[in-house]
């Protein structure tokens, strides 16, 4: 059994009453539980033949400060989208869309065939999911990047595995779970 209140909805952050049942060891057991969820996003990791990863610098309005990250966005405008993705069970559908329209507008890729690499959870009370994608088939828009209004992103560089490494221990990549993900992918990929 699985409840849900909404305790208020700003159209993209939505706070939650929820009540559900798990079973822990043979045990069931009745959660209540205050949650928040919003839209999730997707990141692309761009790999090219000499085994480097794309990053680009971008302006980041949280942090007031440049940040290095792996391309990516939203895949949906609104909660209202979300939600109705996620009755209609096309939240993946939605997801794959949003791949090849997010390396566009940010790099300048046209990409196919990206690959699901893991869908990161956000976990402790937010729901709000990350997935993450290798992509090693794409071609250079003759357009260029084509970024949203808000969007300010200084150029992009690819960039060797020691090289993002370095990054990641002197946080100049500050997503947390984007670390995470690139950190594993370099040690997956030098077994």
């Amino acid at each position: 059994m699985k409840k849900e209140e909404s305790l208020f909805n700003n159209g993209f952050f939505e706070f939650l009453k929820t009540e559900e049942d798990f079973v822990v060891e043979n045990q069931l057991k009745h959660i209540k539980r205050n949650m928040v969820r919003r839209p999730p996003g997707i990141r692309a990791l761009i790999v090219n033949e000499n085994n480097q990863i794309l990053l680009s610098r971008e302006f980041r309005y949280e942090l007031n400060d440049w940040d290095y990250r792996l391309p990516g966005g939203k895949v949906f405008d609104s909660l209202d989208d979300y939600k109705s993705a996620l009755e209609n069970d096309t939240v993946m559908e939605n997801v794959l869309k949003t791949v090849p329209k997010e390396a566009l507008e940010e790099v300048g890729l046209v990409v196919c065939n990206p690959k699901l690499l893991k869908v990161s959870l956000d976990g402790a009370g937010v729901i709000w999911d990350l997935y993450y994608f290798e992509i090693r088939d794409y071609k250079k828009s003759d357009n260029g990047p084509q970024l949203e209004e808000d969007e300010i992103i200084n150029g992009y560089k690819w960039y060797e595995f020691n090289d993002i490494i370095k990054m990641c221990q002197n946080n100049e990549i500050h997503e947390d779970r984007t670390v995470g993900v690139l950190l594993t992918y370099i040690l997956n990929s030098k077994k």
